[in-house]
């Protein structure tokens, strides 16, 4: 590390700071949210931090108490995560954004079914959705929570559902970029 910085702040006349600059191996270091995997092929993966920093936004603006339209919301949540997918479009990162795909999608079930206070409304809205009647009554009376439900409605608010609404997939952008 010595002659690293002696070599840097002799020749090239640059100031190293020390606190964030280490000679280690690739894969235990990151640079910019990228980080490199262990394999011999050298890819490059997104940093695991920076992975918890998107899901701390996305948490942010799929906030239940957040007093927002779905569409809003939706729109917010898009102008985010293709600018995100676009600055990590190098990386090996298929898995994560199916992965964040579906947590998403989960986050946004859990808003709606929030949004639908009394179980009335949950009914109407449920049956409009094509639930059988039967199944309908019993989830829009059930006491689970938000969270619990927004996996119980999976079927009624589907993949087909949320693109109807305007939500961009990461998956199909980061396809798409690659």
């Amino acid at each position: 590390m010595e002659s690293v910085i002696r070599f840097v702040e002799g020749k090239l006349r640059l100031k190293v700071n020390r606190d964030k600059s280490a000679v280690d191996r690739p894969w235990n270091r990151k640079f910019l949210g990228f980080s490199f995997m262990r394999n011999k092929e050298a890819s490059i993966r997104i940093a695991p931090k920076k992975l918890e920093q998107l899901k701390e936004r996305v948490r942010e603006i799929t906030s239940r108490t957040r007093g927002i339209s779905m569409d809003s919301r939706i729109k917010e949540l898009n102008r985010y995560l293709m600018g995100w997918i676009g600055y990590f479009r190098l990386a090996s990162a298929k898995k994560h954004c199916e992965a964040l795909d579906e947590w998403i999608r989960r986050r946004l079930r859990m808003c709606l079914w929030k949004q639908w206070k009394l179980p009335k409304t949950r009914l109407r809205n449920l049956r409009a959705l094509g639930v059988p009647e039967w199944v309908a009554r019993i989830m829009a009376n059930s006491r689970k929570g938000c969270w619990e439900m927004s996996r119980n409605i999976n079927n009624a608010l589907n993949l087909s559902f949320w693109r109807d609404q305007g939500l961009l997939s990461l998956t199909s952008r980061y396809l798409a970029i690659r």
